[in-house]
Parts: structure tokens; C-alpha cells; sequence
């Protein structure tokens, strides 16, 4: 079974990272939701409090860094912001590229990525003029961009497809597109 760590900071997303939970718990797979603050409560950009798993100092010590077959960034302001300046995040970041495992942002949070090195060379989307600096990444004006093991989207309105796309990168076509039909949502 695969196993995933969805960061959330204040000011995240809502609907990008709980539709990501969601979804990915409906295929199965085991998601720890992990707070880069210093308390598992976690404010989203437009109020609503959601109580994470763990703390991100927990869930990436050395015992448990080396359990998730995908790292996930939620997007939002200053959601973004406050993961691409959290230590934790990036250390998360560069072990899944050292392990060549999967790595996923969406909306602002592709940012991050950018900002840490991770996409230099590759494919990825965003949402629109949310990244100042691609740092080498190549953008491309899908909702959804797959290159290798790095999968970004474009924001709130791209987040069930996106996360069916992470379905499908961790569990199969079969799964997403039979997920896909439970949800009432084509692909």
C-alpha cells in the first residue's frame, strides 16, 4: 500500500488539499497530513481550521523519512510562502529526489519546487503568474503536468483531476478511472 505526506501550512488551499486527502484515502492509500508549525491545528487561506496528523518534525525524522512514496505540497497564499520556508518541507523535498520517488505540487506551491532546485529541466504547470522565477523549469499551460516523478497542477478549480492524477501515479489507470466514476467525474 502506498503511503503519502500531504504538508499543510497556514494559509493553504482548502479545497486543493482536502479534495487531495480525500481522494487519495478513497484509493487506499495511507496519507499522513503533517503541520509545518509548531501545533497541528492549521488555518487555511480562507479560515477554515483543519487538525493535522502530525507535526512535519515528526513525520520527517530519520525513522519515517524514508516511508513516502509521494510528497505533496497543498497551494495557496501565503501557504506557499510559508512552505518554501520551512526546513522540513525541503528536506522532505530533497529526499524523494535523492530516492527518485514522486514529488506533486499544485497552484503556488509548484514555487517551491522551483525555488529549491527540484524542477530544473522539467515540465510543470501552475497557477497563473504564481511563479516569479521557474528557476530553469519549463512552464506549460495544462492543467495537469506529469515529468517523471514530478506532477504539478494549475489550482482549486484543477484539484479532483489532479488528485485522480496522483491516484493513477501511485495505484494505477484501473483505480483512478474507477475512482473517477464512484465521484461522478470523467478523466
Amino acid at each position: 500500500m502506498s503511503k503519502v505526506l500531504v504538508f499543510l501550512a497556514e494559509g493553504f488551499e482548502e479545497i486543493e488539499a482536502i479534495t487531495i486527502i480525500d481522494i487519495l484515502r478513497r484509493a487506499s492509500v495511507t496519507v499522513l497530513t503533517a503541520s509545518i508549525q509548531e501545533k497541528k491545528s492549521v488555518i487555511g487561506s480562507h479560515g477554515v481550521e483543519v487538525m493535522a496528523d502530525a507535526l512535519a518534525k515528526d513525520a520527517v525524522n530519520d525513522s519515517q523519512i524514508n516511508s513516502y512514496d509521494m510528497v505533496i505540497l497543498p497551494g495557496g497564499l501565503p501557504g506557499s510562502t510559508n512552505l518554501n520556508d520551512s526546513p522540513y518541507v525541503a528536506k522532505a523535498l530533497k529526499n524523494q529526489l535523492s530516492q527518485s520517488k514522486w514529488i506533486s505540487a499544485i497552484c503556488a506551491a509548484p514555487m517551491v519546487l522551483c525555488n529549491h532546485g527540484i524542477v530544473s529541466g522539467k515540465k510543470i504547470t501552475h497557477y497563473p503568474e504564481s511563479v516569479k522565477n521557474l528557476n530553469g523549469a519549463l512552464y506549460e499551460n495544462k492543467q495537469i503536468v506529469v515529468d517523471g516523478k514530478i506532477t504539478t497542477s494549475q489550482g482549486p478549480g484543477t484539484s479532483l483531476a489532479f488528485a485522480l492524477q496522483l491516484v493513477e501515479n501511485l495505484c494505477g489507470k484501473k483505480v483512478a478511472d474507477t475512482l473517477a466514476g464512484q465521484v461522478l467525474t470523467t478523466r
